[in-house]
């Protein structure tokens, strides 16, 4: 089979990756690709927003039988749909699925009407109204821009001052753009037993009739060390969760997972392809923090090299509606991923700084901002690289991983230093 994978971050390169050890693949494309993707696929030179143009793409290659859309942005826009009109096979949900992570207000009302354990929250278009809320509530308080920011759009806010400076920043100031014309606002949810190390992310794949949970992944937002500093797309991850437990995954499976597919099946929206959850554990429950409407980054950078299963053979059965008839296996272990990003990042970063790579030891490079330049790797993104490694714990692998990343340089690289410690107790 050609397969074509669509994105060009961390993500795509990590797929790519595992659908490179499929014996049923022939060639690998990626729309639009980086220097990573090149090395093992075809990158394709196409603004994957603009859907005719992708169209235009796929119509003049009849060879390419299959294709993965994996970023939220075109899945949000309907590109599955648009592609399966042509007749081509895919993995990833269709526009009226993918909602479930493009607008937090749909996803909020669905966890509401179907008794979703999730945060109290109220939604809010009004800012006057929404500012009200926010002072009669207090703080600590969590405030979302209802569409995709790239993963930025969520403020935690310890203080009213805080509070109130973050709904001006996002529905008056548009610092999400259209975003942020909608608003959630919700309890911060606090694990006061279970301080620090409460939040865990769960992927599954799903046919709209089965829904198998993959390994977990604890992810890293903050920037600086400690949980310092804003929001960002993800600095590091690592897999598995320690405090993972086979009570709290049939806890989640029981009263999140199953009750999400089903859902979204009332609602009409049948959900195929890689459903998120992120979850946080409290002392009243597992709850949902957020969907995504396809494979977390950088938590597909660790999940991923520890999938025995062909990713082929679970793409095709997601597509055919037959995941029930497939047996999905997990290696022994643990997987660590320290992103190296450019200075500035998550603000503002500067691109085309050239990139040195020594020796990595066993660590695999994920690509994300990156591309060639008169013939030199340079960085073009916020997030730059990802350095995974796998180990028999997540101790093993932290080394390993952290060994790898003093062998690559460049001008203002910066990187947390904590990626697994603060989970060391569980």
């Amino acid at each position: 089979m050609n397969v074509l994978v669509i994105g060009n971050g961390g993500r795509e390169h990590a797929i790519l990756l595992a659908l490179r050890k499929s014996k049923r693949v022939d060639k690998l494309y990626c729309m639009k690709g980086n220097a990573g993707t090149a090395q093992i696929a075809e990158n394709v030179d196409v603004d994957y927003m603009n859907v005719s143009a992708v169209k235009k793409y796929v119509g003049e290659h009849p060879e390419i039988d299959y294709i993965v859309v994996a970023p939220d942005d075109p899945l949000a826009i309907g590109l599955v749909d648009e592609l399966e009109a042509m007749g081509k096979r895919c993995f990833g949900p269709r526009k009226n699925a993918a909602i479930i992570e493009a607008s937090k207000a749909f996803s909020k009302n669905l966890m509401k009407k179907y008794n979703i354990p999730t945060a109290e929250s109220e939604i809010f278009s009004d800012y006057d109204k929404a500012l009200q809320y926010i002072r009669a509530k207090g703080a600590p308080i969590v405030l979302k821009a209802d569409g995709l920011a790239l993963g930025k759009g969520v403020l935690v806010c310890e203080d009213l001052k805080q509070a109130e400076e973050g709904l001006k920043e996002i529905m008056l100031d548009k610092a999400f753009g259209a975003a942020g014309n909608v608003i959630v606002i919700e309890e911060c949810l606090k694990g006061l037993k279970y301080t620090p190390g409460e939040e865990v992310s769960v992927l599954a794949f799903t046919d709209g009739k089965t829904i198998v949970p993959m390994i977990t992944s604890c992810d890293h937002k903050r920037v600086y060390d400690g949980d310092k500093g804003p929001n960002t797309g993800g600095m590091g991850t690592f897999s598995p969760c320690p405090f993972w437990s086979e009570e709290l995954e049939k806890e989640v499976y029981d009263k999140i997972m199953l009750p999400t597919m089903h859902a979204m099946n009332a609602e009409g929206r049948t959900f195929k392809g890689c459903l998120y959850f992120g979850l946080m554990r409290t002392d009243n429950g597992m709850k949902v923090v957020e969907y995504n409407s396809r494979f977390g980054d950088p938590e597909t950078q660790v999940i991923l090299p520890m999938l025995k299963t062909d990713l082929m053979d679970v793409f095709e059965a997601v597509t055919d509606e037959r995941l029930a008839d497939i047996k999905i296996e997990w290696e022994e272990g643990a997987c660590v991923c320290v992103v190296l990003a450019s200075g500035g990042y998550p603000l503002g970063y500067a691109k085309g700084k050239q990139i040195t790579i020594g020796n990595t030891g066993e660590a695999v490079l994920v690509h994300a901002g990156t591309a060639v330049k008169d013939g030199k790797l340079v960085t073009s993104g916020g997030r730059v690289l990802g350095v995974v490694s796998k180990g028999k714990t997540i101790e093993d692998a932290r080394k390993k991983a952290y060994k790898a990343v003093k062998g690559i340089h460049w001008e203002g690289m910066q990187y947390r230093t904590d990626i697994g410690e603060k989970y060391r107790k569980g």
